[in-house]
């Protein structure tokens, strides 16, 4: 873990097989992004989704028909093999979890990158707060909410969250540092009684693993990047590749740039 610590270095050892696992806590200081690849023909309805629920989908980037290549955030960087595990779904169900893309890829496609919350992990952490999944080595915990996004075309269903657990002082402090980060989900959207925006279980995330809550803890959620996961499911296109949750894509972008977008 200790060599990656640019953008370039984790995508070398996504693209090489030598990185499988989680990104968080790599790289620290670039910007994390997920991943949405679809059909040109689903391409429009899917920018009108983002535009629609910036919480959770910040755009950062989107490549041009049949180009793998992110060219604001990344030049020269190829999302069919950068990011260490995808998912593949078609009619909104799971298949595979390959870790490339270059025997799916097709000249009809299209990418988008979306902001992650990952980005304001350092911020979090230069301030003293705590990030559970990074001191314990797992991946952050998500979770399906009852929060229904903006439709657009064939896209509705339900936000994805992602969670922290602070205490209610250190929540106050990191919705400040967060909200400079609009473009990485910005400020938490809810903290507290996790029944209230339909978790029954804060123990059993629907991705990623979950953490230790302390008696002086509260929940805390953000708006996440693997909302279109959910959404893909609900609107059960015939064809969607994206990351697996928590396999993020990590940009040329510095989190002080993020913040000026």
């Amino acid at each position: 873990m200790e060599s990656f610590t640019t953008a370039a270095a984790v995508r070398h050892a996504a693209r090489s097989g030598e990185l499988t696992g989680p990104t968080p806590g790599l790289a620290m200081g670039y910007v994390q992004a997920n991943l949405v690849i679809l059909p040109k023909d689903d391409a429009f309805d899917f920018l009108l989704f983002c535009q629609r629920n910036p919480r959770p989908c910040p755009l950062l980037d989107v490549t041009e028909v049949g180009s793998p290549e992110p060219r604001t955030i990344a030049p020269g960087a190829d999302i069919r093999t950068d990011l260490p595990a995808y998912r593949v779904f078609r009619d909104g169900q799971l298949v595979d979890e390959p870790t490339n893309l270059l025997g799916l890829w097709r000249d009809d496609l299209v990418g988008f990158l979306i902001g992650c919350s990952f980005t304001f992990e350092n911020a979090l952490l230069a301030a003293d707060l705590p990030v559970r999944h990074i001191e314990e080595c797992r991946n952050v915990p998500m979770y399906r909410t009852n929060i229904a996004c903006k439709p657009a075309g064939r896209f509705h269903g339900p936000m994805v969250v992602s969670m922290r657990p602070m205490t209610p002082s250190q929540t106050v402090r990191a919705t400040t540092i967060c909200s400079r980060f609009p473009r990485a989900h910005g400020a938490p959207i809810h903290f507290g009684n996790p029944e209230s925006i339909g978790i029954p279980r804060i123990d059993q995330p629907d991705f990623g693993d979950s953490v230790q809550i302390r008696p002086d803890e509260i929940p805390v959620f953000w708006a996440c990047g693997v909302t279109p996961q959910a959404v893909i499911m609900e609107a059960k296109l015939p064809f969607v590749m994206t990351h697996k949750p928590g396999h993020m894509f990590l940009t040329d972008l510095r989190d002080h740039e993020l913040e000026n977008l």
